[in-house]
């Protein structure tokens, strides 16, 4: 594969889009934030209210309910006036849910704060349908699925800060009470320590939905390109029967939905994979929750270092071809994280992160490539196979609630649903590659 010209990943016919790269990029990291604060919350919701693994995969449903619901109309949206109006919807949307954090937790209940993530992933879901096509019009169509991946790198460093804020401001502070001392506790008592723990874990959503208030001025005061803003007719149903003939697009959504959810599965389940290998080696629960945690940090850093490396590597190699090789590599790290029970076990949960950091760009810049305008409702279809992470992940905490399967931790037998979504990916890569060769 020939070296592509550095000059015209940030620029397109004469013009520079430097500064609005910047700020737009900068939306990656804030949602990657919240996605990643939000990972760590099922195992702290399930504890705060006393709930199953799957009641607290409720979160998970909400959360990534948001990013389906809100798809489409994003892009109608986006279609009729702009990608920046886009921005700003979903930058509204975000502060809005972050901020409702205050007001659930005065109720004391568990499903004000569904609502809360599901407005805020609207917000979410609005940010991702603006800011991914958006980049990719910054620039010569060759080197677009680059330029995505690039942007896509602050999305982990958001991700990462998401973690440790988790870690350290929320799960850190709760009350060390374990999960079967709670449940031993009279009502009143319950509900001064629930309420005590609620007061800890909203405190980073109502700064982050500040922070959020603040971008949304910035940005809505900052002159913006209007290069991808050109037909602002709204044909939904034609655009959509259109694209979706097109079969690297749909092949693209339906890899898109089974890599989010890998993702969601194995970043969120790390905290109950973990938490049942340290404490089979002796720590107490709320210490194995914080090292598991740490655990994620560590694979949150491999993703970003492996996302610079492979998005450097996308130079030379043919981008399906790479994305075959990861999904392959976490095929057999995934076997590991099954069969190998212990630290080693985990290692392997750990690295996984590295086969996964380039996907959701790659897959996307695969699937839009070619589409122009269209892009705006293809990438609505990808956005809303962002449901992965909402449908795939209760599915797998119905299996570790089973706490023992065929003889072994039910929750590395849980795994085997990533397995399954590597292998689809792994298809894709090479249909992908075959096409482009």
């Amino acid at each position: 594969m020939n070296k592509v010209n550095d000059s015209s990943i940030l620029s397109k016919d004469g013009v520079s889009y430097i500064i609005p790269f910047i700020l737009v990029t900068s939306c990656f990291a804030l949602w990657g934030f919240a996605n990643d604060i939000t990972n760590p919350m099922v195992k702290a919701f399930s504890k705060i209210f006393r709930m199953s693994v799957t009641d607290g995969a409720l979160v998970q449903v909400a959360f990534y309910g948001g990013y389906f619901a809100m798809a489409f109309p994003a892009a109608m949206f986006i279609r009729k006036y702009s990608y920046k109006a886009g921005v700003l919807m979903g930058l509204g949307l975000y502060a809005v849910g972050a901020l409702l954090f205050l007001p659930a937790s005065m109720t004391g209940m568990y499903y004000p704060f569904l609502v809360a993530y599901f407005i805020l992933t609207c917000g979410l879901s609005f940010l991702e349908t603006s800011c991914n096509p958006y980049i990719l019009s910054m620039g010569s169509e060759e080197t677009s699925t680059r330029r995505l991946n690039l942007a896509q790198c602050f999305n982990p460093m958001g991700s990462l800060c998401g973690m440790y804020v988790a870690m350290n401001f929320i799960q850190a502070k709760l009350n060390p009470a374990s999960t079967e001392e709670r449940a031993l506790l009279s009502d009143t008592d319950f509900a001064a320590m629930r309420d005590s723990d609620l007061s800890v874990l909203i405190t980073p959503y109502l700064i982050i939905g500040a922070v959020i208030a603040l971008m949304f001025l910035v940005i809505y005061f900052t002159k913006m390109p209007h290069n991808a803003d050109k037909n602002h007719d709204v044909h939904p149903l034609a655009t959509l029967k259109r694209i979706c003939r097109i079969d690297y697009y749909r092949e693209g959504v339906i890899a898109q939905f089974f890599y989010v959810g890998v993702q969601i599965m194995c970043w969120t389940f790390i905290i109950q994979y973990g938490t049942r290998v340290l404490m089979n080696e002796g720590m107490s629960e709320i210490d194995a929750e914080v090292m598991s945690q740490r655990y994620n940090i560590i694979a949150m850093a491999i993703f970003v270092t492996s996302r610079f490396i492979c998005t450097y590597f996308l130079k030379y190699i043919n981008a399906g071809a790479l994305l075959g090789i990861l999904a392959t590599v976490g095929t057999i790290l995934t076997i590991g994280v099954i069969f190998i029970d212990g630290r080693w076990g985990l290692y392997c949960l750990v690295v996984i992160s590295a086969c996964m950091s380039l996907m959701f760009p790659t897959i996307y810049g695969i699937a839009l490539q070619g589409l122009g305008d269209d892009a705006k409702f293809g990438a609505a279809g990808l956005i809303m196979a962002i449901l992965g992470g909402s449908v795939l992940p209760p599915l797998q905490a119905t299996i570790i609630d089973q706490q023992t399967l065929l003889g072994m931790p039910a929750v590395n037998i849980s795994f085997i649903l990533p397995l399954f979504c590597f292998l689809v990916i792994i298809s894709y890569g090479y249909r992908t590659y075959k096409r482009t060769k």
